[in-house]
């Protein structure tokens, strides 16, 4: 399968002479002949071994004679073993004749091990000490090593200098190619494809032909960094090959032929005498391929750089500084301007790391040191000062009132909230601002002064920043403070307070516990505005209290004394029984303080329950109280309004009041019935009827009052159905008695024509309650609401009544309406057709002019000719008009505009346009 020609290992030196090699150079060589089974094949009908035999003896006549040469064979001794491997010819001087002789006795009968065919000649060349070279003739693919490139790749990697060069003989198979080709490629050594012996002869040839090596051109240049532009200015260039003779040029660039081996070059840049060296080989190529080296300089020294300062206040971009500024730079701690004067200042520095500080001199104040770097391009620096504070003043008194308001003079900015605030002496943070006011008030202004002693500062604040701006020093003295007020009193009394004091806006005396603490300690209080002798109301509770002077600024205590509050003296008189719901007369003693009050509950109750109704104290003695509804055991107490606290209880006993309601045992429904009762008649007390089980509002559909009479009137709902007649205590609206009505349906019909003219007046006989205001109304038959009744009359009107129908057209009904509830109680049918009419006038008229205009129509009640103009709606449908009744022939002024119109025949219901005719006003 495999023809192996030759593995041929040709180990080269990198750069070789343009001359045939010497025969010491030359590389030791090994021709490997596949023995494989498949070499039996043929081309042209002749075998691929005898082929091979002819091509090889035929190379050997002209194969130089002082090549070492050696001849290796696989495959040619048994058959299946992959080891069949055997070197016929080691490599050596005078071989020539050895080897022919050996070809000539191969005989082919294994497989193919070509892969480790080419190891076994690379270690036979000592590969790894000395250049090698193989030729390989192979006719099929690798049959026993896993993979030829992996092995090919290692023995490259190994050698001196190894390369395979490999000829396909008679290969088709893809697979087989590509390993050749590897083989090849991975060596650095070629392929090539023969299909015959003359293919064959001339690709042997052609890999053991001595290469002619020519000079390389060699393009040197300068540049600062490595692939970095080149140097444009001259340099002078000195090329030295290790042990040759050295080439010299000058320019930018420097182009020379030199010949393979290692080179030194060396440049001396002209500008600045800095020499640059570099160190390079050329190899060795039958053509000239050229070859770029480049020789990195170090950059030129720069020169310095303009660096431009400016002072800015606020941000980067806030205004330059108008007033001197002085400028420090220093480097490493050297300086390289000491306070420099200028804004911008420009200064010429060389690259390097910097760092500069600024003095405002106007200001008296330093920035903070900027560090930054100055590099070859000009570049400007920014030292920002914060914007300076704006001037400000504060003039105050040396002394004032802690508490008092004092004037407080100032100048300043004035922004937006701006404000003075006052503070101890030694205040931090908001503490600073203990009171304060708002510089917009006014120059000077108010300020309160804190209730605090000793020093304090007024200081000016910034708003936006709580900035203090200007401050002035006071010293607060305590202000003069007292309360006078009886040793003892009753609770619940109101007792005469003597003061002394500031009396600032809402200073107040309070009473409370003594030694209650927070709000406690005014339970009740009362305004020192009120008077220097105020009334202050004492607690419900006895006790010992405290009576305090407070300040209203942070409810600072100012002075106290203390009263001693004793129990009141407290009464409440009332009958043993009453009717629950009577007013009985009730005797009382006790303070009768403002809206004390005396309050009637269930025996028990608690809350607001103990006082189910009340009465207040003020009223009367002895004065009038209403009792709750509720039978049995209930108590009537003194209140004192201040805590609802309760002074004195008596106790009562209400019984239940008789009544009673008597009424007919059925009526109709919306009728007026008469109700007699018996009960206690109690102020708005009121008889109710409603629907079996309602309850609510909905017991008493309808009422009347018990002060109406007895018996009373009493109307019955407009539905059929079972219903409660109730007594109602107007007290709660309690039942106290109750009788049961049944309402029947009353007879109710209606009678009118079937068809009917819009606007006519008809005759309609009904039959009904007749309560009063019940009426019969007209309306279209899909009306609802109150569109169920467009006209209407009263049934009270009589029997028949007249009855004027709407102006409209189509289905109608009439129904009989109850008053109450607008309950339909019946109906019928009626068509009714629009009335017609006509207009007679003529197609123009004069602006202002009267015309006659003739007419037909049916003349209701009111009916009008009116003229507007055209495409007017509303009243504006009629500038001018004459009423119907006026004659006809009729009289009509014109509108005083000329103009397009339109003559309207009007009903007078609803004002609708039965007919129209164009006229033209000139």
């Amino acid at each position: 399968m495999r023809f192996l020609l030759a593995f041929l290992t040709l180990v080269c030196f990198s750069l070789l002479p343009p001359t045939p090699l010497a025969a010491q150079d030359r590389p030791n060589t090994i021709l490997v002949l596949d023995g494989s089974g498949s070499m039996w094949g043929q081309i042209d009908g002749i075998n691929k071994i005898v082929i091979a035999r002819d091509v090889v003896g035929e190379l050997l006549q002209s194969f130089p004679e002082d090549q070492n040469l050696g001849l290796a064979a696989y495959g040619h001794r048994t058959r299946g073993d992959c080891a069949d491997i055997e070197t016929l010819v080691a490599p050596g001087p005078d071989t020539l004749p050895a080897i022919r002789d050996a070809v000539q006795g191969i005989s082919p009968k294994g497989k193919t091990p070509m892969t480790d065919a080419i190891i076994a000649a690379a270690k036979a060349l000592r590969y790894t000490e000395e250049k090698a070279s193989v030729i390989l003739v192979s006719d099929g693919i690798e049959t026993c090593h896993p993979d030829p490139c992996a092995a090919a790749r290692v023995l490259e990697e190994a050698g001196i200098d190894f390369t395979a060069h490999v000829v396909g003989f008679d290969v088709t198979d893809p697979a087989a190619l590509a390993q050749m080709r590897c083989l090849a490629e991975e060596t650095g050594g070629t392929f090539t494809s023969a299909s015959n012996a003359g293919e064959l002869t001339t690709a042997l040839a052609t890999v053991v032909a001595e290469p002619v090596y020519v000079p390389q051109t060699v393009q040197i240049v300068g540049v600062l960094q490595p692939n970095g532009a080149e140097i444009a200015e001259p340099i002078a260039w000195r090329v030295q090959p290790l042990g040759g003779a050295e080439t010299t040029g000058t320019g930018p660039g420097f182009q020379t032929a030199l010949t393979a081996g290692d080179h030194e070059v060396i440049g001396t840049r002209t500008s600045d005498g800095v020499v640059a060296t570099a160190s390079f080989a050329v190899a060795q190529a039958e053509a000239d391929t050229g070859q770029r080296i480049e020789v990195v300089f170090p950059a030129p020294a720069p020169d310095p750089a303009d660096i431009t300062f400016r002072a800015v206040i606020g941000s980067e971009d806030g205004p330059e500084i108008d007033t001197p500024v002085l400028w420090d730079i220093t480097a490493d701690g050297t300086k390289v301007a000491d306070s420099a004067e200028g804004n911008p200042f420009v200064q010429a520095l060389d690259q390097g790391s910097y760092v500069v500080t600024a003095y405002w001199l106007a200001e008296e104040t330093e920035s903070a040191p900027r560090q930054f770097i100055a590099s070859t391009s000009p570049r400007d620096i920014v030292v920002v000062f914060e914007k300076p504070l704006p001037r400000a003043v504060v003039t105050a008194p040396a002394t004032a009132v802690a508490g008092s308001t004092i004037e407080v003079g100032w100048s300043g900015p004035n922004a937006t909230n701006d404000y003075l605030g006052v503070g101890t002496e030694d205040a931090t943070g908001a503490a600073r601002w203990q009171n304060y006011t708002y510089t917009r008030e006014g120059a000077p202004l108010m300020l309160q002064m804190p209730l605090s002693t000793g020093p304090h500062t007024i200081t000016y604040f910034l708003d936006d920043t709580r900035t203090p701006l200007a401050t002035a020093t006071i010293h607060l003295t305590p202000p003069e403070v007292s309360v006078t007020a009886p040793a003892t009193a009753e609770a619940g009394s109101r007792i005469e307070v003597g003061w002394v004091g500031p009396n600032y806006t809402n200073d107040y005396i309070g009473i409370g516990a003594e030694n209650a603490t927070g709000a406690a300690r005014w339970q009740n209080y009362t305004y020192t505005r009120e008077g220097a002798n105020l009334m202050l109301q004492v607690p419900p509770e006895p006790g010992t209290y405290t009576i305090t002077y407070f300040a209203d600024q942070d409810r600072v205590a100012l002075a106290s004394t203390t009263i001693e509050v004793t129990a009141p003296q407290v009464g409440v008189t009332a009958p043993a029984t009453a009717v629950a719901g009577s007013v009985i007369e009730v005797g009382w003693v006790g303070p009768n303080a403002t809206n004390d009050y005396l309050g009637v509950g269930v025996e028990g109750a608690t809350g607001g329950a103990r006082w189910q109704n009340y009465t207040y104290t003020r009223e009367g003695n002895p004065l009038k109280l209403q009792m709750p509804l509720s039978t049995g055991p209930h108590t009537i107490t003194y209140f004192l309004d201040q805590d609802r606290t309760a002074l004195a209880s008596t106790t009562i006993t209400l019984t239940a009041p008789e009544v009673s309601v008597t009424a007919p045992a059925a009526a109709e429904a919306g009728s007026r019935i008469e109700v007699g009762w018996v009960g206690p008649n109690y102020t708005n007390d009121y008889i109710g009827i409603g629907a079996d089980g309602a309850t609510g509002g909905a017991r008493w559909q309808n009422y009347t009052y018990t002060r109406e009479g007895n018996p009373l009137m009493l109307q019955v709902p407009p539905q059929a159905g079972t219903y409660t007649i109730t007594y109602f205590a107007d007290q709660d609206r309690i039942a106290l008695a109750t009788t049961t009505l049944t309402v029947t349906q009353p007879v109710v019909s209606v009678t009118a024509p079937t068809t009917g003219v819009g606007g006519d007046t008809i005759e309609v006989a009904w039959q009904g309650p007749n309560q009063a205001n019940d009426y019969l109304g007209i309306g279209s038959a899909d009306a609802t609401g109150s569109a169920r009744w467009r006209t209407y009359t009263y049934t009270r009107e009589g029997n028949p009544l007249k009855l004027r129908l709407p102006i409209a057209e189509g289905p109608h009904v009439i129904r009989y309406f109850l008053d109450q509830d607008r309950t339909e109680m019946a109906s019928t049918e009626i068509m009714l057709t629009m009335p017609q009419a006509t207009l007679t006038a003529p197609a123009t008229a004069a602006a202002g002019s009267t015309i006659e205009i003739g007419w037909t129509g049916p003349n209701y009640g009111n009916d009008y000719v009116g003229v507007g103009p055209a495409g007017a709606s509303g009243a504006q449908r009629w500038q001018t008009y004459t009423y119907t009744r006026e004659g006809n022939p009729m009289q009509v002024r014109m509108p005083d505009a000329p103009g397009n119109y339109v003559i309207r025949y009007f009903v007078d219901q609803d004002r609708v346009a039965l007919v129209e005719v164009p006229i033209t006003l000139e």
